[in-house]
């Protein structure tokens, strides 16, 4: 944004994974951004490091799956993989996670994904996401801070007041919408007065960041994390690069603790009590304290302000769930705002996200909470049962259901399960389109390779009614809609012949999936009358 201009379709307050990530999506879709971020950089702080298969799944369609796989530790830690206990690196191991509802990351997912896990540490994740963003058209300005901002009415947009923290210089900036990316303490959702609410503190953890020469004592294992158990640290080991580089999480109490008092000398006595070598040299990189709660906003909007990330809900760690559904947040909204910005759907879509992100991510807290206390198990000779409230991993990267205005249900639709999770989803409405492999042009494609910048619709080779009403439909809302016919001789090939079962459809049958790669309508087969039908669906969906 040069200093001249003074409008901004989105405003994002706040640099972090969430912000990157709207920014990043919204870019695809041709809309740009002012990224606004009060830090002077970016962190250089490992912290979170576990994307999830369906982040994965969103990196991929952003076209940056390769770059991020591509990073130092992404490379370093590609065969870590399971979760453990024991009195120390050293030491005698107590157990490990072997619980159904754990899925490592070994686990076998091809039926189910295009991708898999990644661990890259957030300060070389961010990067990724910023780099493409800006590739595409997105403004990051960081040292820059939101003084206020002003929203008057529905029809006017957002009038904010930035403040360099450098120069003290301030300038006003318009805005269609404002997407408050702000943290967990979000100054944004205060000001609106939306609650926050939910478990609240689960624990109090100081990251330790260090350099400690360890090869030996790790050996030959490769673990995504120890959980340590002595008289000195409770905690946990998570090697950087299976070498010299460390996380140590560990437990304090702050009404007892001054953050403070974790000195250099202190954290290294922490470090050698996890490691299990009194001895060790240990170089103290850096310590932050972190709060682990489980919190949920009582709404995501407000008039023409969301919320995303950790300012929508904080979570613990268990599960690498929290920046994971922060980057789904994001990929949700920009969508939206991009049909609604370019004219191609009513304001009314913009409902459809606190309805759909609001119930999955309170449930995503609830997860990770029940995750975090099933840890302690680990460290027991004879572990109790894990909680049967515990859902499948699977369930929650995949299986999760929205109930909007932008999904439609047709009346031949079999009825949802209770609930947001739904661990067989097979095409219906409101869930994640399935992965199908398929073939274009010699080379391998997943559905989900088809879904990005438009809705799609899906049809097989002998539905010409449902691709001819697609067409018409889309010239007469005046909205772009990509046809493919699979297994004609345009479209991709269907080599194992599943597509359409696993999409629930008959080989006549058609799917409209929206550009998040949501399942919007479906016609189990044909129609007397598609053009009207499937206006209907799309007019509906986008709120027209």
């Amino acid at each position: 944004m040069s200093s001249k201009q003074q409008h901004t379709p989105v405003l994002v307050v706040g640099a972090g994974l969430a912000g990157l990530s709207v920014a990043l999506f919204l870019a695809q879709h041709g809309v740009p951004s002012l990224v606004v971020e009060r830090h002077r950089g970016m962190s250089p702080h490992p912290r979170a490091r576990g994307i999830n298969p369906r982040a994965m799944e969103l990196m991929r369609s952003a076209g940056i799956e390769s770059r991020v796989r591509a990073t130092e530790s992404a490379r370093a830690l590609a065969d870590n993989s399971g979760v453990y206990a024991g009195q120390s690196l050293t030491g005698h191991q107590m157990g490990a996670l072997h619980e159904a509802y754990f899925m490592d990351v070994k686990t076998d997912l091809s039926t189910l994904s295009p991708t898999g896990w990644c661990l890259c540490h957030q300060d070389e994740f961010e990067p990724v996401i910023r780099e493409r963003a800006q590739e595409l058209g997105a403004d990051f300005q960081y040292g820059t801070e939101l003084v206020s901002f002003q929203q008057e009415d529905e029809e006017r947009g957002i009038t904010a007041v930035l403040r360099d923290r450098d120069s003290g210089e301030s300038r006003t900036v318009r805005a269609d919408y404002l997407v408050a990316a702000d943290g967990p303490s979000s100054p944004l959702r205060t000001q609106l007065g939306i609650g926050f609410d939910g478990p609240g503190t689960t624990g109090n953890f100081l990251n330790v960041h260090f350099e400690a020469d360890l090869a030996e004592e790790l050996g030959e294992r490769r673990f995504i994390m120890m959980y340590t158990f002595n008289d000195t640290v409770r905690g946990a080991l998570m090697p950087l690069d299976n070498a010299r580089r460390w996380l140590l999480h560990v437990t304090f109490d702050p009404a007892v603790e001054d953050p403070a008092s974790f000195t250099d000398e202190r954290c290294q006595e922490l470090v050698r009590a996890a490691a299990g070598v009194p001895e060790l040299a240990v170089k103290v990189l850096g310590a932050m304290p972190w709060e682990a709660a489980g919190r949920s906003a009582s709404a995501y909007r407000s008039g023409r302000v969301f919320l995303i990330g950790d300012a929508a809900h904080v979570m613990p760690p268990s599960g690498a769930f929290g920046s994971n559904t922060g980057v789904q947040d994001a990929h949700n909204l920009a969508w939206k705002l991009a049909s609604v910005l370019r004219g191609e759907a009513g304001r009314g879509l913009l409902d459809s996200y606190d309805a759909e992100r609001r119930p999955i991510g309170a449930s995503i807290v609830e997860q990770a909470v029940l995750r975090s206390k099933d840890r302690p198990r680990l460290a027991d000779k004879e572990p109790a049962p894990a909680n049967p409230d515990i859902v499948q991993d699977t369930a929650i990267w995949f299986g999760g259901q929205y109930r909007s205005g932008a999904v439609l249900a047709g009346p031949e639709e079999p009825a949802l399960p209770g609930g947001v999770w739904n661990p067989a989803p097979g095409g219906a409405p409101g869930t994640r389109a399935p992965h199908v492999a398929l073939e274009h042009d010699g080379q391998p494609l997943s559905t989900l390779d088809l879904f990005s910048r438009s809705m799609v619709l899906l049809t097989g080779p002998g539905a010409e009614d449902w691709a001819t009403a697609g067409r018409a439909a889309a010239q007469r809302l005046g909205i772009t809609l990509d046809v493919r016919r699979i297994g004609s001789p345009e479209g991709p090939s269907d080599p194992s012949g599943q597509w359409s079962g696993t999409f629930g459809v008959t080989a006549r049958g058609a799917v409209l999936v929206r550009p998040d790669g949501v399942v919007a309508w479906r016609a189990p087969a044909g129609h007397d009358t598609p053009d009207a039908v499937l206006g209907h669906a799309l007019a509906t969906v986008l709120a027209r």
